[in-house]
């Protein structure tokens, strides 16, 4: 199984590890709460580096990776990012994405983990005359994330870039790149660098005072804004109109998967994702079956939240609800849960 080029750096930090997309990662440190209080409160560094990424450059890839992606990449300027979707014939999401464009035929395509085969795969058969060259491999990829991520990483990078901008520059004589981006709600950079400058990266970003943090603390974060994690929340017999992520579809281009989503924006949606809180800390987890009046679906996304101390949770139901409340199957017993639009907290 791979393991990211800064696992033994987080071996000698007493890192816990699990699986993350076929990749050995670390889960916790000081534990998940801890961790993920700190990205909140403070400035906290994850290891990402089993997300994929790799290069698409050459005369004609904007037109490229617009013909691939439901998001419109020509509406954003060179040194911006962008998330994005790839989706299939049917309009289901087979990842969702984020687009760094560094010049105006230069760019970064950064699947998940899980996918990154799939859709480098899907680019390379598209590409004709254009590159598209992985660069997993050959770099680490951290994201500090906190409300005190500026500092630490000016202190570290001598620059930070905006929300959605993205930045190339040096650390130690290596090149870096980097985005205002990541997965949490707050504010950060994700940052590239060559795998022989991965551990100091990572340990100039610990002594600037972030706090190492798992990827168990990243993703009750992200699922606290209500951040979709494609596997469970999204998937390829899913759209995102049912997603209710509209917002990712660019409706002024050709892209895979458009005339399902108009199909569907004509005729209705078969199922729609609500997000819910239940009133204590009983915890709905992903599977968990959900009710509401005569509609009936699934949890897809469910955790304890470290700032309500309460259960969250997300999931699917057929239409048609439109209901205050939800209730979830929790150990035999109906647990009511009322709606709420995300993010769960307040921003």
């Amino acid at each position: 199984m791979p393991v990211s080029p800064l696992h033994s750096f987080h071996e000698r930090l007493g890192a816990r590890f699990t699986d993350f997309g076929g990749w050995t990662m670390p889960v916790q440190y000081a534990g998940v709460i801890a961790e993920h209080m700190a990205v909140r409160e403070g400035v906290g560094v994850f290891d990402v580096s089993h997300l994929g990424r790799f290069a698409v450059t050459g005369t004609g890839a904007t037109e490229m990776v617009r013909s691939q992606l439901c998001n419109d990449v020509a509406s954003i300027t060179p040194g911006r990012a962008q998330y994005t979707m790839a989706l299939n014939d049917r309009g289901g999401v087979v990842d969702d994405i984020i687009v760094w464009r560094f010049a105006g035929d230069d760019y970064w395509i950064m699947p998940n983990g899980t996918n990154f085969d799939t859709i480098l795969g899907r680019f390379r058969d598209g590409a004709g005359d254009l590159t598209v060259e992985p660069v997993r491999d050959a770099t680490a990829l951290v994201a500090v994330q906190g409300p005190d991520s500026p500092e630490v990483v000016r202190r570290v990078l001598g620059s930070m870039p905006g929300r959605f901008r993205v930045e190339t520059g040096t650390f130690e004589d290596h090149p870096f790149w980097a985005a205002g981006t990541g997965y949490t709600g707050e504010r950060g950079a994700e940052i590239a660098v060559p795998v022989a400058t991965a551990e100091a990266l990572f340990g100039a970003i610990v002594d600037a005072g972030a706090e190492p943090c798992g990827l168990g603390a990243r993703d009750t974060l992200r699922l606290e804004m209500g951040y979709p994690l494609w596997g469970q929340d999204l998937d390829e017999d899913t759209t995102p109109l049912e997603a209710g992520l509209e917002w990712v579809v660019s409706w002024d281009h050709e892209f895979v998967g458009r005339a399902a989503l108009e199909r569907q924006r004509r005729e209705g949606l078969p199922k729609r994702l609500v997000a819910f809180e239940t009133e204590d800390r009983k915890i709905p987890r992903h599977g968990h079956a959900l009710r509401g009046g005569a509609s009936h679906g699934t949890v897809t996304s469910g955790n304890f939240s470290p700032v309500l101390e309460r259960g969250i949770g997300m999931g699917y139901l057929s239409p048609p609800y439109d209901g205050a409340s939800v209730e979830i199957l929790i150990r035999k017993d109906w647990v009511r849960a009322d709606v709420v639009t995300p993010p769960f907290i307040a921003r």
